[in-house]
């Protein structure tokens, strides 16, 4: 099974791009907020979460990983996250909850194309009049858990917080697999990585903010994502109100097209990417297992698919460093989730990422910090949230 809100794919390369339009108006910056949704009880799929992941960045997903997520061996539905934080997105002139992803660069939606019995409890898509079907263009995903999404392109009109891009790329399902049903407040996802990585064949397509950011007083977002609260994205400038002290910044590789930059955790050097579509802190597995062992009870577990420990242990906080500045996650933040309801073991924050060559810090690290996704330069700014 699958938690909707955490998933997206990538594909790595570079791709042509095709522009959208923007209004020709320039605007000042902006503040959406996330909208707080009481979610139906339904199960989390924990290990699916972690497969899901890993088959985003193309890494390979362990069999005992792949066997826990297709079974449902361990799914929960944990009090903390019966709470969903999505963000308002005028579509063709219907309002989606959408899911924001800064790992993935594509904007998909529920539509009216799918059957009826799926568009069930959804804000679906319904093309404009004045949008266009883009003939022979098409989209496709799957996931660790064995999900999939495929559908059509339109151009349509895409606003959020009053800046329009018109002529955007608009990924509209057709088909969506059971599991994407289980989430009724999800919509849809909107990609804020760089366009290169769109999946629309055969020819990649311009992101929202990639179409949009030449209208912005600025050409970047900030993110405040927090725990077990709703956050929300500044577009054009930066709130200083939202961090203490100084942003410390480092510099972006985006040639694969995502925010990647360099990181260390203790004396362990590595790349990393922030991706606010990813639930998991994911890094290499030496600093997982490292860092469990400060935790009583911790144990990588076939049976969970993942590092879980007693609901109980005493979980410390976890520093990663970013160009001189500490980055520390809480540990609360790295208990997740019982493994089951009921269940007095809990699946960590923190799980291996499998060989990739770069670590993913999802919403359990950035939930403590305030980050500038600045694509002048590019770069990424960071300070603890005020």
């Amino acid at each position: 099974m699958v938690v909707f809100s955490k998933l997206a794919t990538a594909v790595l390369g570079l791709a042509a791009v095709a522009n959208a339009a923007p209004t020709a108006t320039p605007r000042q910056g902006f503040t959406v907020n996330q909208l707080s949704r009481q979610a139906p009880k339904r199960s989390i799929n924990l290990p699916g979460i972690y497969a899901n992941a890993l088959t985003k960045y193309g890494a390979t997903v362990p069999t005992h990983v792949r066997d826990a997520a297709v079974h449902g061996s361990a799914v929960t539905t944990p009090e903390a996250e019966d709470l969903e934080y999505l963000t308002p997105v005028n579509v063709g002139g219907t309002v989606l909850n959408l899911d924001f992803d800064t790992g993935s660069a594509d904007l998909w939606v529920f539509s009216e194309e799918l059957p009826s019995a799926q568009q069930s409890g959804h804000s679906v898509y319904h093309p404009s009049d004045n949008a266009t079907k883009m003939s022979g263009y098409s989209w496709s995903i799957s996931y660790g858990d064995g999900s999939n999404a495929r559908g059509d392109v339109y151009r349509d009109t895409v606003s959020i917080g009053g800046i329009t891009a018109r002529s955007q790329a608009v990924e509209a399902a057709q088909h969506i697999s059971r599991q994407f049903l289980q989430d009724q407040n999800n919509d849809g996802l909107l990609g804020l990585a760089f366009s290169s990585i769109n999946t629309v064949s055969p020819r990649a397509q311009t992101t929202w903010f990639d179409t949009v950011k030449s209208q912005l007083d600025a050409p970047l977002f900030a993110v405040t994502l927090k725990h077990q609260a709703p956050g929300s994205y500044d577009f054009g400038f930066i709130d200083q109100s939202k961090f203490k002290g100084d942003l410390t910044y480092t510099r972006i590789d985006s040639s694969e097209g995502f925010w990647m930059f360099p990181a260390t955790a203790g004396t362990a050097q590595f790349n990393a990417i922030a991706d606010t579509g990813t639930t998991l802190i994911m890094i290499d597995s030496t600093i997982a297992e490292t860092y469990y062992s400060q935790v009583g009870g911790a144990q990588e577990s076939y049976l969970y698919g993942g590092w879980v420990f007693p609901c109980s242990a005493h979980v410390p906080s976890f520093t990663i460093t970013i160009n001189g500045y500490d980055a520390v996650v809480p540990g609360d933040h790295i208990n997740y989730a019982p493994v089951a309801q009921g269940s007095n073991t809990c699946f960590g924050g923190i799980q291996g990422n499998q060989g990739l060559s770069f670590s993913i810090l999802g919403d359990v690290f950035l939930k403590s910090q305030y980050i500038v996704f600045d694509s002048h330069g590019p770069r990424l700014g960071i300070a603890p949230q005020a």
